[in-house]
């Protein structure tokens, strides 16, 4: 993937995509952890959602540099 693509005539780095497809895929998460009741074992849980987002957005962040 390159590092910048150009969105409506102004490039951007590639990072913006993976950030909203990771946004995309935390909400999913969030919906099916919610959906089986997880968070009822957690103290905090937008913690957990932001820690969950934070793998999930460092994780592909490293993968598009490789």
């Amino acid at each position: 993937m390159p590092l910048e693509i150009v969105i409506g005539g102004a490039m951007m780095p590639s990072l913006v995509v993976v950030f909203g497809g990771c946004l995309l895929l935390m909400w999913l998460l969030d919906a099916v952890i919610g959906r089986l009741g997880l968070y009822r074992y957690v103290l905090h849980p937008s913690l957990v959602r932001l820690a969950l987002f934070v793998c999930l957005f460092g994780a592909a962040g490293l993968l598009l540099i490789h």
